[in-house]
């Protein structure tokens, strides 16, 4: 088991880590080959290793700002339906105390609560264990607090910014799309038109640094509501929006309608891979 501490960076292996948006999708891809996990592994490989993980879950969606603060988090399983396998699967990795401070310390004067009963929800470890499928680097969880308004979750980034310069990969998990009640569990006739444009002006706007408008993403499609039913798997887009910084080039690793109506969408940004 890896240490739980984030240790001592020196200038000699400093590194700014770039911050990283996955579309999940079903939970069922932590078991499956498919062209949306092979680019997940794809990027795990491409990227430098980080000394720990920041995740920020659209299934941690509580009415507080917590922090997952245990050592050892749980693998938790929080869905129903699915083959036994899933349920038996497990992300080993350690948590991070210190780090789960250093985020506190960040974001004060904000209250931050230390929790120790949550864990690694599936939106993280669905996608952790392809991009890092050895389960060695110390993961922490950040809370969506559902409280809040879309600009607080887009200011807790640029809070936590500085952490890629401790070596920390911050990710987002969710979808830009994600309407579960228009699903075509075979996708017969492709996606919709709605979902397609909508993931499409996303990207656009990442594309131009547009934050205001994907901060205020009811305004960017007459049927917006349809692509974004529940807040709750578009805001961890915000946070990793926040931490973009000046110089970073913007690629976009994965992209795609799943299922109808489920945006895969990946944003990745940082200044040491090529842009699209």
């Amino acid at each position: 088991m890896p240490e739980s501490g984030l240790g001592v960076m020196t200038d000699m292996d400093a590194i700014r880590m770039p911050v990283l948006f996955l579309g999940h999708g079903s939970p069922m891809n932590a078991l499956e080959d498919n062209h949306y996990t092979r680019a997940w592994r794809n990027i795990g490989q491409a990227l430098p290793r980080p000394k720990a993980i920041l995740a920020v879950s659209a299934h941690w969606y509580v009415p507080e700002l917590a922090v997952t603060a245990m050592a050892k988090p749980r693998t938790i399983h929080d869905f129903g339906g699915f083959p036994q396998a899933l349920f038996n699967f497990q992300y080993p990795a350690a948590g991070s105390p210190a780090l789960a401070a250093r985020i506190a310390e960040l974001l004060q004067p904000l209250p931050v609560a230390a929790d120790r009963t949550w864990g690694l929800d599936h939106g993280t470890w669905s996608v952790l264990t392809h991009v890092f499928p050895d389960a060695d680097i110390p993961v922490v969880q950040l809370s969506v607090d559902r409280s809040q308004p879309n600009d607080f979750h887009y200011r807790l980034g640029r809070q936590l910014a500085s952490l890629r310069d401790e070596g920390v990969l911050i990710l987002g998990s969710g979808n830009v799309v994600h309407n579960l009640a228009a699903i075509k569990w075979n996708a017969p006739d492709g996606p919709y038109d709605w979902a397609s444009r909508f993931e499409l002006t996303v990207k656009e706007k990442l594309r131009q640094r547009d934050h205001a408008s994907l901060i205020d993403y009811a305004r960017l499609d007459p049927e917006a509501e349809r692509s974004v039913p529940t807040a709750e798997h578009y805001l961890p887009l915000l946070p990793i929006l926040g931490a973009v910084q000046d110089g970073d080039e913007i690629a976009f690793p994965v992209e795609g309608i799943d299922m109808g109506s489920i945006s895969m969408l990946a944003m990745l940004a940082g200044n040491s891979h090529g842009s699209e």
